[in-house]
């Protein structure tokens, strides 16, 4: 039987070929020793931009939230993505595993909306850490915090929270989702003390309204567990995606930000005790 793209379904015997019991035997497939399939856009190395030191990242398919400035609206759809097991992207992460760990950094999941695949999701975070001894990220709006369990969050060191507005109305107009999840997801990660980096873009006209930068700020500072603010000037790179796509980028004509106000706005954290960068 075909599985379908992004498919999160067990596999009885025969496992699929290449697949191993103790492979497959983790906390997201030990159920069955199923090996877990998922959708995945791309992966890449990066350093600095998706959590500390040189890091391996998934990119997952699928993404609930339509971003006005997403620079990847080409990751929104699950089945736009490729079908992958686990340890596929576990086995291409240790070829750079020697020197990811001597560069200190680790693996991020990333997306897309990692959590719309909270299985494949789940299991990769554990084989990142479990197996292969890497620092781990998730990088996430928190829209659907609400899926990751517990032993995910365990299994993550580190959580990306991208916090787009302090404002429901321009969250909502920014992204086409509420707001609260998101917050909600914040304070649970605050009071299981989990490492949080919030992102925030600067998109001119849009969210540089300084009442709405200190909304972010006020809020994150309330939270203890944050240790750094990214603030991510916005930025036209992904214009060409939309238009291939037959979409309308509708701030096309909006300026990139300056790097006077790039720093205000780093400012504004700083005033609220943060370190943003």
């Amino acid at each position: 039987m075909a599985v379908p793209l992004g498919t999160e379904i067990p596999v009885r015997t025969p496992p699929l070929a290449g697949v191993t019991a103790q492979e497959a035997a983790t906390p997201a497939g030990a159920v069955g020793h199923r090996p877990v399939a998922g959708s995945v856009h791309s992966w890449d190395l990066s350093t600095g931009v998706d959590g500390p030191g040189v890091r391996f990242v998934a990119f997952l398919a699928g993404c609930p939230l339509a971003c006005l400035y997403c620079h990847n609206p080409d990751t929104w759809k699950m089945r736009d993505g490729r079908r992958a097991l686990a340890g596929d992207l576990v086995a291409e992460a240790a070829k750079y595993r020697a020197f990811i760990r001597a560069a200190g950094g680790g693996a991020t999941l990333s997306g897309g909306e990692p959590l719309l695949q909270p299985v494949f999701a789940g299991e990769l975070l554990h084989r990142f850490k479990h197996e292969l001894g890497l620092h781990t990220a998730l990088d996430t709006s928190g829209y659907l915090g609400v899926r990751a369990t517990d032993a995910l969050l365990r299994d993550t060191d580190l959580v990306l929270l991208d916090i787009k507005s302090s404002d429901p109305a321009l969250y909502k107009r920014l992204t086409g989702r509420h707001l609260r999840p998101t917050l909600d997801f914040a304070r649970r990660l605050a009071r299981l003390d989990k490492e949080v980096w919030v992102r925030f873009v600067l998109v001119p006209e849009l969210t540089d309204d300084p009442a709405n930068i200190e909304g972010v700020a006020s809020f994150a500072a309330s939270l203890g567990n944050v240790t750094r603010v990214d603030v991510l000037p916005f930025h036209k790179l992904g214009a060409a995606k939309w238009e291939r796509l037959g979409l309308d980028f509708t701030l096309r004509d909006t300026p990139i930000p300056t790097a006077p106000e790039v720093a205000a706005a780093r400012g504004i954290f700083a005033e609220y005790g943060l370190s943003a960068v």
